[in-house]
């Protein structure tokens, strides 16, 4: 396979900067994570609503455009989606839970909604990180 611009296999070399700095990225999901699991803020809550993950996800978006043609744009891709299906899931837990509170089975159901999305979290952050260690690209 020829590797030049333009060739259909074309990959870009990878600045070893974007991969630290993707380090960071997960290193700020982690952060999330563990204060989650360490205060009285759930995993979920700190994960999409925590200044760590936040922040994370602002640094993809803002060097996006620079890791195209790369591995870690795979990366960049699992940790954006990471955030926001996270963020989308807890919302409709919370929307099928609500009504179901007057009956008293929404409770159980959004704390078990909160555990799965929780251990979902935990294996996405620490698949990609482990991915990223080995400079495997995610599959997206």
């Amino acid at each position: 396979m020829i590797n030049t611009p333009g060739s259909a296999g074309f990959v870009q070399p990878t600045d070893e900067s974007l991969v630290t700095y993707t380090h960071a990225i997960y290193a700020l999901h982690s952060l999330a994570v563990l204060i989650g699991l360490s205060t009285a803020a759930t995993i979920v809550f700190s994960f999409v609503a925590g200044v760590p993950s936040i922040v994370a996800v602002i640094m993809n978006y803002a060097r996006r455009p620079a890791v195209r043609g790369t591995f870690l744009d795979s990366h960049f891709t699992w940790q954006i989606r990471t955030f926001w299906f996270a963020l989308l899931w807890v919302v409709v837990a919370w929307l099928v839970s609500l009504p179901l509170m007057v009956i008293l089975i929404g409770f159980p159901l959004l704390v078990a909604a909160h555990v799965a999305l929780g251990i979902w979290i935990i294996y996405r952050v620490v698949r990609g990180w482990l991915a990223l260690r080995d400079r495997r690209a995610m599959y997206v």
